[in-house]
């Protein structure tokens, strides 16, 4: 066996969280913030096994492994896969801090929210080392109000009702989501005019199949609003082959230029290529549309009872740089409710301006700088 040595005064951060990106690239943004700080900082980063994590982080420059973690459930088969999953992912979270004790002076867990980041949580303490909880949504989960009881410091990315001893910093984004790219070359590298106004439908690394039927009933029932517009639309792992090339058909039909595929690898490139974007409001997704200053309609998704994506959306909304609707999930319901509003965006050139307009004044995204400059302080 290897002896490793321990190189000193050098520091080590475990981030705990995946399942979704929206837990992995703010992890990845604080990372990117630490290593221009201190290039030779350790970082690893514990993620699910789900499919979507690895192809996530495949591509980045950090090291991860998956842990067996599950979310919490009241249904008997989710509450037993919780259970059983529960000790496995505390025993595979510490030997990875344990890894890092013995060759770095000091190991911080970073936890960044959802169902991997509790166990991960409890394993620092067990292997007694600080616990950062990141909390992102403006409704914290139960994991995290369950982390931030012994959490050594909370940071928490939207405004937290009921949480006021938290530290609120700025929404956390990729530099180079910030870094916005000639919209002309992006449309480019999507195979898109790059002189035509281009709408971005996502809904996440899942998708949203709702999102995606609204749209297409909006394009069979209302072409016309579509003139003069051009489509890049991420539908999510879960759709099936046909129904990609039935979308694609739709698009084809109605005359509209479309690029449809389940993942998009580059979403700031995407941003970038966009007049408007539509989707989901999970924090990450709020917090790019803010960094890139994109125009955006959000569909909170409709089966959390505590609407929290409808309160992450909100400060965008109430500055006037996006529009929230509900999202009544049967696409005849929701063109009949949402069709005026989604056709003005989409027919009016000064509407998105003025969306545009209104970022200048929610100032820069920068949490992911004010995270890393609070972990670097944070005495083991």
């Amino acid at each position: 066996m290897s002896v490793q040595h321990r190189q000193p005064d050098r520091r080590a951060y475990i981030f705990v969280g995946g399942g979704t990106g929206g837990h992995i690239y703010p992890a990845l943004a604080i990372i990117e913030q630490l290593r221009i700080t201190d290039p030779d900082v350790g970082v690893h980063i514990l993620c699910s096994n789900r499919a979507i994590d690895a192809q996530i982080l495949d591509s980045e420059d950090v090291s991860f492994s998956p842990i067996p973690a599950m979310p919490a459930s009241t249904r008997p088969c989710g509450l037993v896969k919780f259970v059983s999953s529960w000790g496995p992912s505390v025993r595979a979270s510490r030997q990875q801090i344990q890894r890092f004790k013995q060759t770095h002076d000091s190991v911080i867990v970073v936890a960044m929210g959802g169902f991997v980041a509790a166990p991960g949580a409890r394993a620092g303490h067990i292997e007694k080392v600080p616990v950062v909880l990141v909390n992102l949504d403006a409704i914290p989960g139960k994991a995290n109000v369950l982390i931030a009881k012994k959490a050594k410091q909370i940071l928490t990315a939207a405004p937290t009702t009921g949480f006021d001893s938290w530290q609120h910093i700025a929404p956390i984004v990729r530099t180079k989501t910030m870094n916005r790219t000639n919209p002309q070359d992006a449309r480019v590298n999507f195979g898109l005019d790059p002189h035509i106004n281009t709408l971005l439908i996502t809904g996440g690394s899942q998708g949203a199949a709702s999102i995606t039927n609204f749209v297409r009933t909006m394009v069979d029932q209302c072409p016309q609003i579509f003139a003069h517009w051009q489509v890049i639309h991420q539908v999510g792992n879960k759709m099936s082959d046909s129904a990609i090339d039935e979308l694609r058909s739709t698009y084809r039909d109605a005359k509209i230029n479309a690029w449809v595929e389940r993942y998009i690898d580059e979403m700031g490139s995407a941003l970038a290529a966009a007049d408007l974007a539509i989707g989901r409001c999970g924090a990450g997704t709020v917090a790019e549309c803010w960094g890139a200053k994109t125009p955006s309609i959000f569909f909170p998704y409709p089966y959390h009872k505590d609407e929290h994506q409808k309160h992450n959306a909100q400060v965008l909304a109430d500055a006037g740089a996006a529009m929230v609707l509900d999202d009544l999930i049967d696409p005849d319901r929701n063109v009949q409710a949402h069709r005026l509003a989604f056709a003005q965006v989409l027919e009016s050139d000064e509407i998105r301006s003025r969306m545009h307009l209104a970022f200048e004044a929610l100032g820069q995204p920068d949490g992911a700088s004010e995270i890393a400059q609070a972990l670097m302080k944070i005495e083991s």
